[in-house]
């Protein structure tokens, strides 16, 4: 049984990591979730939150805004529509991407409104535990 497993974050301006992993936890869309080596196969989607990737006594964190993660037994990908490390995710920059949600929100059709309206409860979930 591997101890490790290969996990891959994307996002369209940049590859922000490809490194060894024991487990990784993903802010999945109807929930979180935590992927690890040898684990079943799976698609979900992801609502903005942060991704932390552990590796024995170190851990990394993301933040992403939405995307896809793909899990197998070998890794996990994460396809992430905006994506950066925690660190750098200032309260301005987590203030600007739940404006655009917002906006996103307000020219949304009808049918669109309850998918924009998860994404601004998401952002406003990152911007307030990123506050604490």
């Amino acid at each position: 049984m591997a101890d490790t497993m290969t996990f891959d974050l994307v996002s369209p301006e940049r590859k922000l990591a490809s490194v060894e992993a024991t487990s990784v936890n993903i802010p999945g869309m109807e929930g979180d979730m935590t992927a690890m080596p040898n684990h079943a196969a799976f698609l979900t989607t992801l609502r903005p939150g942060v991704v932390k990737v552990n590796n024995g006594n170190d851990v990394t964190e993301y933040v992403v805004t939405g995307g896809f993660a793909e899990v197998s037994a070998e890794g996990t990908t994460i396809l992430a529509e905006e994506a950066l490390l925690k660190s750098e995710a200032t309260k301005e920059k987590l203030q600007a991407l739940l404006e655009r949600a917002e906006a996103e929100l307000e020219r949304a059709a009808a049918h669109e409104n309850a998918e924009a309206a998860r994404r601004v409860a998401g952002h406003k979930e990152l911007l307030l535990r990123h506050s604490l």
